[in-house]
């Protein structure tokens, strides 16, 4: 049985709380937040958890063998650093830090102490998006082209990052987790217009290594939510929305072909293929609830998690060349 602990009562952090109460195999021994009003609230639905305004009870606490971090991204580099320097297995919500020094660091410290380090990239433990990377494994769609990604929403506005940095860490890890691509390098132009210097609104493209390319828009700016990734094949085209209650997936039996040869340019002609679409049945599974199991399941058979450090360096890496991107007028910046 682990004994674990949260760090953030917030936004995030009472569904993980939620979610690891549901784990057979670990017990919430205490939560961390500087809001006492927040603590009391979970303290009245989860009457035996003990509580703290101090991260460092739950450090110093000898019985706590892991810590989940589900603070503001500022907060990430010193307390997942001094919940590794006192041995405890760490969980990071995205994105893992604010620069690759700090991931870095951090990954080298949870090697040097044979401790696991998880980031929280929660989509890419859900059902559609372990079905998707199946799908384009088995070849269904051919060669993929180019993925189109939007995660829009009117808010939550942050304080210490942009949107990119808030939203698209999502999208790049389900991209990254699907294709098995390096990136190599990322434009990204953006606005800001409610709070000076922080981009509510930004348009991103990576380029990866095998020709593989893809553009995501993010916004905490727009009427509509919107949670949709497109993949487009040389045989098939999927598109994942997210806010479909059913049908999550849908798979088109479109394309465009060029004629395979053509002796006059009157012959030259573009085909387009249109044929059914076909919603696959996706068993539901809450993926919080997944990707915390997973975590516990990787410390007690020493595997290494999905969502280990060097994939959070990974989309550390592309968000710290979005900025620089985004500072330049929306200029290439190489991973």
């Amino acid at each position: 049985m682990f004994k674990v602990a949260v760090a953030g009562c917030g936004y995030w952090g009472p569904n993980l709380v939620r979610n690891l109460y549901s784990l057979p195999d670990c017990k919430v021994e205490m939560i961390c937040d500087i809001d006492v009003k927040r603590l009391n609230h979970m303290k009245g639905l989860y009457g035996n958890i003990k509580t703290t305004t101090n991260y460092d009870d739950l450090v110093d606490n000898k019985d706590i063998d892991v810590i989940f971090i589900v603070t503001p991204v500022r907060f990430h580099f010193e307390m997942a650093r001094k919940s590794l320097q006192a041995n405890k297995h760490t969980f990071i919500e995205k994105p893992m830090a604010r620069s690759g020094k700090e991931c870095k660091e951090l990954i080298a410290l949870a090697e040097k102490n044979g401790l696991k380090l998880m980031i929280g990239h929660t989509f890419i433990y859900s059902s559609p998006v372990r079905k998707i990377k199946e799908i384009i494994r088995r070849g269904d769609l051919g060669d993929i082209m180019y993925i189109g990604s939007r995660r829009l929403n009117l808010g939550l506005y942050q304080e210490d990052i942009n949107v990119t940095w808030d939203l698209a860490p999502h999208e790049i890890s389900i991209i990254l987790y699907v294709l098995d691509d390096e990136p190599t390098h990322v434009n990204c132009q953006g606005k800001a217009h409610i709070t000076k210097d922080i981009a509510d609104i930004t348009n991103m493209t990576i380029d990866f290594k095998n020709g593989g390319f893809a553009t995501i828009q993010s916004s905490w700016l727009d009427p509509n939510k919107v949670r949709e990734t497109k993949f487009v094949g040389t045989k098939k085209m999927l598109v994942y929305d997210d806010l479909e209650p059913n049908e999550k997936i849908k798979v088109y039996d479109k394309r465009v072909e060029r004629p395979p040869h053509y002796d006059t340019f009157a012959e030259f002609q573009f085909s387009y293929h249109y044929g059914d679409m076909h919603a696959p049945f996706i068993q539901q599974a809450e993926p919080l609830k997944t990707e915390c199991q997973h975590f516990l399941d990787c410390i007690k058979s020493d595997l290494k998690p999905d969502s280990c450090g060097k994939e959070g360096l990974k989309v550390v890496e592309i968000l710290e060349a979005s900025s620089k991107s985004l500072s330049n007028g929306g200029g290439k910046v190489a991973i």
